[in-house]
């Protein structure tokens, strides 16, 4: 008869806290480099120079065509041998941080190019500046509209932080790793740790949705 022993993989809180609280913190670094990459990228599609356009594209193809993993082991293994040596937590930020800026441009560049020219137009008559048209007209409404694919997004990269653990972050995946070759109860520490992806993936889409309406865009 099999028998489950979660106290044992609990008594190691300490080590899944840390874990917990770097995987919480490696998300929110990314989400907003990653969404300020992303915006950035998404104009330089529709307004940058064909140069720009072209460099843009290449890097988004390049981002959504191949396998995260595969572009974290390129930054905390690869760019050493050019002579840039990352931390592990620099690594894994700039990772996910270009991962979700490809995403985010294109996902961003949507709710743009539905922004009305009327309305963009109507700021022009005003003798608004480029950058005000773009910052107060175009972008919180199309923020509005691309919110919860955004939101999505983000929870993708956060469960996606969890192959960090393969260049020893000590996120939550590797506090599982850890923790079950100490123990030998595997079931019960991957168990703990599915919950707690669970629940900060429903915890950040809560907050995010709250954040959104009140301090990014002005929800109407």
């Amino acid at each position: 008869m099999i028998e489950f022993n979660f106290a044992v993989v609990l008594a190691q809180w300490p080590m899944l806290l840390h874990g917990l609280g770097l995987t919480a913190a490696l998300t929110a670094a990314s989400a907003l480099l990653g969404s300020v990459l992303g915006t950035a990228c998404a104009w330089a599609r529709l307004h940058g120079s064909a140069t720009l356009k072209w460099l843009v594209g290449a890097y988004v193809e390049l981002v959504r065509n191949t396998p995260f993993i595969i572009q974290l082991f390129f930054i905390f293994f690869g760019l050493p041998s050019l002579g840039v040596r990352l931390s592990v937590e620099v690594a894994c930020v700039l990772s996910m941080v270009l991962n979700l800026g490809a995403y985010a441009c294109e996902i961003i560049r949507a709710g743009l190019q539905a922004t009305g020219r009327g309305q963009i137009e109507a700021a022009m008559s005003l003798a608004l500046t480029p950058w005000q048209i773009f910052s107060r007209v175009v972008l919180p409404p199309a923020l509005a509209r691309i919110w919860p694919a955004l939101v999505s997004q983000i929870i993708i990269v956060m469960l996606g932080s969890a192959v960090c653990g393969q260049i020893s972050a000590e996120e939550m995946s590797q506090a599982a790793n850890l923790i079950s070759s100490r123990t030998f109860r595997s079931f019960e520490s991957y168990i703990v740790v599915t919950l707690a992806y669970l629940a900060l993936a429903v915890v950040l889409r809560q907050l995010l949705n709250w954040l959104g309406p009140r301090f990014i865009f002005v929800s109407r």
